[in-house]
């Protein structure tokens, strides 16, 4: 598990499409300090379908960057 407070941009050319996964977000206080979590799942072909995959932590103001990124981008 990792939990982001920053992060750099860059922009990926000549990117290719990436196999859909179920994904959950979570709303975790941790008593200090609020974090939005994601955690995603393994593809139906992973030899354990549906186990946990990857799970980030975004704080406050790394969360606001993905959304200000996200409002430019789109």
């Amino acid at each position: 598990m990792a939990t982001v407070r920053d992060f750099t941009v860059e922009h990926l050319e000549n990117a290719r499409p990436h196999e859909e996964v179920e994904t959950i977000v979570r709303l975790v206080d941790c008593g200090r300090e609020k974090l939005i979590q994601i955690d995603t799942y393994g593809r139906p072909g992973r030899e354990i379908p549906g186990k946990l995959s990857q799970t980030i932590r975004l704080d406050k103001a790394a969360f606001e960057k993905l959304v200000q990124l996200g409002k430019s981008h789109f």
